[in-house]
């Protein structure tokens, strides 16, 4: 079974945007340390925030399951 790993997906994709992780919380209203947590694999964004995700960082719900 392929292991999905959003938490390196949405790290590459905040990065190319350019966004610091204080910047991508504030758009989305989360705390940066909720992107770290995220981005360490230590939790997962909450399913309904997807959508924002992909939006903000220019890329398809589903690319994030790729």
């Amino acid at each position: 079974m392929k292991k999905i790993n959003i938490a390196e997906k949405i790290k590459k994709y905040r990065r190319n945007n350019r966004l610091t992780q204080e910047e991508f919380g504030k758009l989305l209203g989360v705390s940066p340390q909720a992107i770290s947590k995220w981005e360490r694999e230590v939790c997962y964004p909450d399913i309904t925030f997807l959508p924002d995700i992909a939006l903000l960082l220019h890329c398809d719900v589903n690319d994030f399951f790729i």
